[in-house]
Protein backbone atom coordinates (compact mmCIF):
# COMPACT_ATOMS: atom_id res chain seq x y z
CA UNK A 1 0.00 0.00 0.00
CA UNK A 2 1.34 3.48 -1.09
CA UNK A 3 -0.32 7.01 0.50
CA UNK A 4 0.54 10.00 -1.54
CA UNK A 5 0.22 13.52 -0.33
CA UNK A 6 0.80 16.64 -3.13
CA UNK A 7 1.55 19.88 -1.95
CA UNK A 8 2.75 22.96 -3.88
CA UNK A 9 -0.13 23.93 -5.43
CA UNK A 10 -1.57 27.56 -5.63
CA UNK A 11 -2.10 30.61 -7.67
CA UNK A 12 -0.17 32.18 -10.42
CA UNK A 13 0.16 34.22 -13.53
CA UNK A 14 0.18 32.90 -16.73
CA UNK A 15 4.09 32.66 -18.01
CA UNK A 16 4.86 32.06 -14.13
CA UNK A 17 6.24 29.01 -12.71
CA UNK A 18 5.19 26.36 -9.49
CA UNK A 19 6.20 23.44 -8.72
CA UNK A 20 4.36 20.75 -6.88
CA UNK A 21 5.53 18.00 -4.72
CA UNK A 22 4.39 14.70 -3.77
CA UNK A 23 5.43 12.74 -0.63
CA UNK A 24 5.11 8.87 -0.63
CA UNK A 25 4.56 6.71 2.29
CA UNK A 26 5.51 3.38 2.30
CA UNK A 27 9.01 1.45 1.32
CA UNK A 28 10.31 0.40 -2.09
CA UNK A 29 9.52 3.77 -3.75
CA UNK A 30 12.19 3.48 -6.07
CA UNK A 31 10.69 0.70 -7.62
CA UNK A 32 7.20 2.66 -8.89
CA UNK A 33 7.01 4.45 -11.15
CA UNK A 34 5.03 7.89 -11.03
CA UNK A 35 2.94 9.94 -12.83
CA UNK A 36 1.31 13.59 -12.48
CA UNK A 37 -2.28 13.94 -13.87
CA UNK A 38 -4.26 16.99 -13.90
CA UNK A 39 -8.12 17.69 -14.25
CA UNK A 40 -10.19 20.38 -14.92
CA UNK A 41 -13.78 20.78 -14.22
CA UNK A 42 -15.89 19.36 -16.68
CA UNK A 43 -13.08 17.32 -18.61
CA UNK A 44 -11.08 14.01 -18.19
CA UNK A 45 -8.18 13.70 -16.11
CA UNK A 46 -4.97 14.13 -18.35
CA UNK A 47 -1.79 12.67 -18.26
CA UNK A 48 0.84 14.97 -17.84
CA UNK A 49 4.61 13.24 -16.94
CA UNK A 50 5.67 9.90 -15.29
CA UNK A 51 9.18 8.58 -14.41
CA UNK A 52 10.39 5.52 -13.93
CA UNK A 53 13.25 3.61 -11.74
CA UNK A 54 14.35 3.08 -15.27
CA UNK A 55 14.26 4.51 -18.91
CA UNK A 56 14.01 8.23 -19.16
CA UNK A 57 10.77 10.64 -18.34
CA UNK A 58 7.67 10.67 -20.59
CA UNK A 59 5.79 13.46 -20.90
CA UNK A 60 2.56 14.81 -22.76
CA UNK A 61 2.93 17.07 -26.05
CA UNK A 62 1.37 19.70 -24.41
CA UNK A 63 3.98 20.02 -21.43
CA UNK A 64 7.06 19.32 -23.50
CA UNK A 65 9.78 21.65 -22.86
CA UNK A 66 7.88 23.50 -19.96
CA UNK A 67 7.15 20.84 -17.46
CA UNK A 68 10.15 18.77 -15.99
CA UNK A 69 9.07 15.45 -13.75
CA UNK A 70 12.20 14.48 -11.28
CA UNK A 71 12.16 11.93 -8.35
CA UNK A 72 14.68 11.84 -5.00
CA UNK A 73 14.30 8.32 -3.49
CA UNK A 74 16.20 9.01 -0.66
CA UNK A 75 13.04 11.65 0.14
CA UNK A 76 10.30 9.50 -1.51
CA UNK A 77 9.55 12.53 -3.51
CA UNK A 78 8.65 13.14 -6.83
CA UNK A 79 8.50 16.78 -8.18
CA UNK A 80 6.80 18.31 -11.15
CA UNK A 81 8.52 21.61 -12.45
CA UNK A 82 6.14 23.64 -14.15
CA UNK A 83 7.36 26.81 -16.15
CA UNK A 84 5.44 29.30 -18.96
CA UNK A 85 2.22 28.49 -17.45
CA UNK A 86 -0.96 28.90 -19.21
CA UNK A 87 -4.97 29.65 -17.91
CA UNK A 88 -5.89 27.22 -19.53
CA UNK A 89 -3.43 24.59 -17.14
CA UNK A 90 -5.72 25.60 -14.66
CA UNK A 91 -7.06 22.06 -12.50
CA UNK A 92 -6.36 19.93 -9.60
CA UNK A 93 -2.87 18.49 -10.36
CA UNK A 94 -2.76 14.40 -9.06
CA UNK A 95 0.09 12.20 -8.16
CA UNK A 96 -0.32 8.70 -9.13
CA UNK A 97 2.12 5.46 -8.81
CA UNK A 98 2.13 2.04 -10.43
CA UNK A 99 4.35 -1.02 -9.51
CA UNK A 100 5.30 -1.36 -13.15
CA UNK A 101 8.66 -0.20 -14.76
CA UNK A 102 7.13 1.43 -17.49
CA UNK A 103 5.82 5.24 -17.31
CA UNK A 104 2.52 4.67 -18.73
CA UNK A 105 0.11 7.69 -19.93
CA UNK A 106 -2.99 6.30 -19.10
CA UNK A 107 -4.67 7.49 -15.87
CA UNK A 108 -6.13 3.70 -15.00
CA UNK A 109 -2.90 2.02 -15.44
CA UNK A 110 -2.01 3.08 -11.95
CA UNK A 111 -2.99 1.99 -9.01
CA UNK A 112 -2.34 4.70 -6.07
CA UNK A 113 -3.58 8.14 -5.70
CA UNK A 114 -3.23 11.39 -3.97
CA UNK A 115 -6.41 13.73 -3.02
CA UNK A 116 -4.65 16.30 -5.67
CA UNK A 117 -3.50 20.08 -5.53
CA UNK A 118 -5.16 22.95 -6.45
CA UNK A 119 -3.32 24.68 -9.44
CA UNK A 120 -4.62 28.02 -10.84
CA UNK A 121 -3.10 29.96 -13.44
CA UNK A 122 -4.41 33.71 -13.81
CA UNK A 123 -4.47 35.71 -16.82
Amino acid sequence: QVQLVESGGGLVQAGGSLRVSCVASGRAFSRYTMGWFRQAPGKEREFIAAISWSGPPRYADSVKGRFTISRDNAKNTVYLQMNSLKPEETAVYYCAARGLPVAATGWYEYDYWGQGTQVTVSS
